[in-house]
């Protein structure tokens, strides 16, 4: 009678331990789920690393990009591949095909890309492109070792002058603009440290770049040589924006080059930083969040970024905005437009 009674009892006191166990986990998915559903991030879809479009080494692109991916390692655990590419040419297309998670363009190819504008595009329309976060402005300059070269007009004749790579805003729109303007000098198409390596050898006679400034690759060549660095004014650059829409008149303050005391005006393109429609909504919104409550940071990677203001992202007025980054926005106050949601 003993024994039936102590068989009783141990199984009584398993059937409460493995109900006990059972609550347990019932519990603990409920939290999960309730985590999950407080924070939005679904797990299958929110991302553990991403890649990064930027441009060549020698740009700001790569800098740019490089301390972005620092800002995602350290505010929302997510590794990242900085790669090096041709620039917003080739990150429009391929953060179109989900090759790229995170793509650095202008707003030129964005534009282009989006509305299948650009020759480049082949017709195709890339409308899977949505922008998440605003960048800062690119200028567009010249800058010549060859001291007669003093302007775009000194340009005429010259044999070789690089424009930085196919793909790259520079590689795009800089034959575009010498073309526009009467410059026959032959198009090198390079890498912006290739092409001050180039120049150093005097195989280039100029340099034509946009990046954001100051560029590392001119302050090489100026830590070397003694250059003349110029942009685009007066009717010259009214025909370009006139032809070019998406160009605007832009000032490079004097001093940003400690060689060059004054002022030069140019031309200039916005930023923006892209990704593609399906990404997942909770992780653009915390991207787009951590990038603009770290905006310190950025700036001390590039001191561009002190216009990565969120209102910049306004600087945009076609290309549709992530819901993400919509969400993100709309909660500090900054009005969306429909024809951007």
């Amino acid at each position: 009678m003993y024994k039936i009674k102590y068989t009783l009892f141990l199984l009584f006191a398993g059937a409460v331990l493995l109900l006990a166990a059972c609550g347990e986990t019932a519990s603990g998915d409920g939290d999960d789920q309730q985590n999950t559903a407080e924070t939005g991030k679904k797990k299958d879809d929110y991302p553990t690393t991403v890649v990064i479009g930027t441009a060549s080494q020698g740009g700001l692109y790569y800098i740019y990009g490089s301390g972005l991916g620092e800002l995602l390692s350290s505010e929302l655990g997510i590794t990242s591949n900085v790669e090096v590419s041709g620039g917003p040419v080739h990150n429009m297309q391929l953060v179109q095909s989900k090759e790229y998670d995170i793509g650095l363009v202008t707003l030129g190819p964005a534009y282009e890309g989006y509305m299948g504008e650009g020759d480049w595009t082949g017709g195709q329309k890339l409308e899977d492109v949505r922008m998440a976060f605003p960048m800062y402005t690119t200028p567009f300059h010249w800058w010549s070792t060859d001291l007669s070269v003093q302007s775009l007009d000194d340009i005429k004749g010259k044999r070789n002058v690089g424009v930085g790579p196919a793909g790259g805003t520079s590689g795009t729109y800089l034959p575009l603009i010498h073309e526009l303007l009467g410059i026959d000098a032959r198009p090198v198409q390079a890498g912006a440290s290739d092409m001050t390596g180039q120049q150093m050898d005097g195989q280039l006679d100029v340099i034509g770049f946009a990046a954001g400034v100051p560029i590392p690759a001119v302050q090489e060549v100026l830590a070397q040589k003694e250059v003349n660095l110029f942009g685009i004014s007066g009717e010259q650059r009214e025909l370009v924006i006139e032809e070019l829409p998406y160009f605007e008149a832009f000032t490079i303050p004097g001093g940003t080059y400690e060689q060059f005391p004054d002022d030069i005006e140019t031309i200039a393109m916005f930023n923006f930083g892209i990704v593609n429609k399906d990404a997942d909504e909770q992780f653009v919104y915390d991207l787009v969040k951590a990038y603009h409550e770290n905006n310190d940071f950025m700036i001390t990677t590039a001191r561009a970024a002190e216009e990565a203001v969120p209102e910049a992202i306004l600087n945009n007025t076609v290309i549709p905005l992530h819901p993400g980054a919509v969400r993100y926005y709309e909660e500090i106050g900054v009005s969306i437009p429909d024809s951007l949601k």
